[in-house]
């Protein structure tokens, strides 16, 4: 089941998610809302999707950067941003520790708010304790692009969005950074924008 994704200025999106119990992430419910909302993240498409964003003020979020998507960058950008495919995961619960505080700045997106994008700065790599859709307790380290989708959906429980921590001159639709910055480097952007 494809399920509708809220945008930006829905309450839901604010508030911080309530954690699930053992008993509720192996209920039937919740597994069908792990499947419902893995479908619907390949749908959009995306690399990640937390409960919030379709409406349900859970800390649970999926993730899964394939290959495919990869496949699709312009030469080098993969390399650039650190980008290996990354598994479906379902995390619920989930603790963030910045491991590698240096940021990597680059153009990301958000379903809920769609037909946009900005330049967010990320930690390098973090450690993430979570539950699985098994409720089994599982240790995520990661770096790079993998990192930056991590930082991104466990924001979402929190009731941030990339919009609080974005470099705001940066902001653009998405027609526009198709249009001038897909192929370039954030450094082309900043020497463009006579900024930084």
């Amino acid at each position: 089941m494809i399920l509708k994704i809220v945008q930006t200025g829905d309450v839901v999106l604010r508030q911080f998610a309530r954690p699930l119990s053992r008993d509720e992430i192996l209920s039937e419910p919740v597994q069908e809302l792990i499947v419902a909302m893995r479908d619907t993240m390949r749908d959009a498409p995306g690399v990640g999707l937390a409960a919030p964003q379709v409406g349900m003020p859970f800390q649970l979020a999926v993730i899964e950067d394939a290959q495919d998507y990869i496949d699709k960058l312009p030469p080098g950008q993969a390399a650039e941003r650190r980008r290996v495919a990354v598994p479906f995961q379902a995390l619920i619960n989930p603790t963030l520790t910045v491991e590698v505080a240096d940021e990597m700045h680059f153009f990301e997106g958000c379903l809920s708010v769609a037909g946009f994008t900005a330049i967010v700065p990320r930690a390098l790599a973090v450690r993430v304790e979570c539950l699985n859709e098994r409720a089994e307790p599982v240790t995520i380290r990661a770096e790079g692009w993998y990192a930056r989708i991590l930082q991104h959906e466990i924001d979402h429980l929190h009731g941030q969005l990339y919009l609080d921590r974005m470099e705001s001159r940066s902001f653009t639709t998405l027609e526009n950074f198709n249009r001038y910055w897909k192929d370039k480097s954030v450094a082309d952007f900043w020497r463009a924008a006579r900024h930084k």
